[in-house]
Formats: C-alpha cells, sequence, structure tokens
C-alpha cells in the first residue's frame, strides 16, 4: 500500500488551484510542457520523470513549501500520483492531484471555466487535443519528437521526417 496524495475532483480543481497557500507542479515533460498548462503553473522544464523526481528533491524540500499544499497534474494522472508519493515519503503532509489529470479536466470543464491555456500533448497519431478533446493544431517532428505548428514547418530548418528549428543544428 503506498502512500499517495489526496485526489482533487476535476470540478473542484480551479478554485482550489487558486488558493495563495497552494503551490502548483506540472508534472509532465517540457516538451509537453510547451504547448499549454494551467495558468500560474509551475514548469520544471523536466526531460523524463527521473529528471522531475531530481527537481522536486532539489527545489521543493524546503521548510517554507512543507507548510504549503503542493498540487500536482499530468495528463492522464499517473505520473503526478508517483510524484506525489516521493512528497509523501519525504516528509510532506499537504500533497494533492488532479483526479483523472487533464484529459479528464477537459472532458468535464467547460473552456470557458477552465484555467488551461493551450493545448495538451498526447502520446499518439493526434500529438495534441484541445480543450473540447478534439484533435489539436500539432504536428510532430520525426527528429526530435517535439511538437511543432505549420509556422514551425516554414522554418528552412524544417525537413519533413528529419528536423525542425530546434533540432537541425544538434
Amino acid at each position: 500500500d503506498k502512500e499517495i496524495g489526496e485526489y482533487v475532483k476535476p470540478e473542484e480543481w480551479d478554485s482550489f488551484i487558486e488558493r495563495s497557500d497552494v503551490v502548483l507542479i506540472d508534472t509532465r515533460n517540457f516538451y509537453e510542457t510547451e504547448i499549454g498548462s494551467f495558468t500560474n503553473a509551475i514548469d520544471p522544464k523536466a526531460k523524463n520523470f527521473t529528471e522531475l523526481l531530481n527537481w522536486l528533491s532539489k527545489n521543493m524540500l524546503t521548510v517554507e513549501n512543507k507548510r504549503k499544499k503542493i498540487a500536482m497534474f499530468c495528463t492522464g494522472g499517473i505520473r503526478c500520483e508517483k510524484a506525489s508519493s516521493l512528497m509523501k515519503n519525504q516528509g510532506f503532509k499537504n500533497v494533492y492531484h488532479l483526479k483523472g489529470g487533464i484529459l479528464k479536466y477537459f472532458e468535464l470543464i467547460s473552456e470557458q471555466q477552465s484555467k488551461w491555456e493551450g493545448e495538451c500533448f498526447v502520446f499518439d497519431d493526434r500529438v495534441s487535443v484541445k480543450q473540447d478533446l478534439s484533435e489539436g493544431m500539432y504536428d510532430m517532428c520525426h527528429g526530435c519528437r517535439m511538437p511543432i505548428t505549420e509556422k514551425d514547418k516554414t522554418s528552412n530548418k524544417y525537413i519533413k521526417g528529419v528536423s525542425c528549428s530546434k533540432c537541425f543544428d544538434k
């Protein structure tokens, strides 16, 4: 029985994350956070889950933060659940995560009411989804797997199936 944070229902999430005693952390990878996130969320800019856990250990383990409520979110709710477990094991009492993740939030909360800005990266052929869960406007660079826009494709560094301006020089 692993210890995890408390779930916050999507219907209660917006009012919860607006509280002054809440620190909001996006637990997704940098290429996911680049195309959308919740307003005022901290983006650790992690390349992978291990890097996120290292960032949490380095940056969140302060006496001041232990008095606050730590709220985490991810696409489907799995990564933030694992991250909340780490935080609980390191002595945090007030750890929360979005039940069902961003996708469940999109399903239940109207875009008019939503505190989300942008699109949500998904790990399938759609690349991203809009808040109404329809396919988003992003494509993916086959070289670096980063989400790219139609405008990105006009760059002379974009070579279909090879590179984009983000990875052309690497």
